[in-house]
């Protein structure tokens, strides 16, 4: 399944409701955000087959939030467009292209990910998870740690981080 194919109509969706002035709850919000966090985990570690499963409950969520408010405000033939749109989607490959941004002061060819210290990762934790990983980091001063090398040190860095 196309994951972040589905991720990304669910997203187009939800600005759609925006732009006709419909509000989204949090929750839907939080789900969609997990979602991205999970496919972005399923890559670096395909072998965890709960990741998927994860993936589609919180895809699926999203999915059916939309889709009956889009009924109850828009109609049938509107949902009826986007349920297709969300099938054609769903139908993609998973070898999802590498989403890629912009980061000034980086080295073309590395790879980098962006983790938001928690409660039971606090940033000394990562920074040690990043050391222990070969990898180079820098607090960003919104809070988050950014973690830079070479990709299949960064995928190590998502499995520990996942595991812990």
């Amino acid at each position: 399944m196309g994951y972040s194919s589905v991720w990304k109509v669910l997203e187009e969706m939800i600005t759609d409701f925006r732009k006709k002035g419909l509000t989204v709850p949090t929750e839907v919000m939080d789900d969609l955000k997990s979602a991205k966090t999970l496919i972005k985990i399923l890559k670096a570690d395909p072998t965890r087959g709960e990741t998927a499963q994860k993936i589609e409950e919180c895809l699926g969520n999203v999915e059916s939030y939309l889709i009956s408010e889009g009924a109850k405000n828009f109609g049938s033939k509107y949902v009826d467009e986007w349920l297709k749109r969300l099938d054609e989607a769903g139908k993609e490959p998973f070898d999802e292209e590498e989403e890629i941004r912009f980061v000034p002061g980086l080295p073309r060819e590395q790879k980098w990910i962006r983790v938001k210290p928690s409660p039971e990762l606090p940033i000394e934790k990562l920074k040690s998870l990043a050391e222990e990983s070969s990898l180079s980091y820098n607090v960003q001063s919104d809070g988050y740690l950014l973690v830079c090398g070479e990709e299949k040190h960064i995928k190590e860095f998502v499995k520990k981080v996942a595991a812990k």
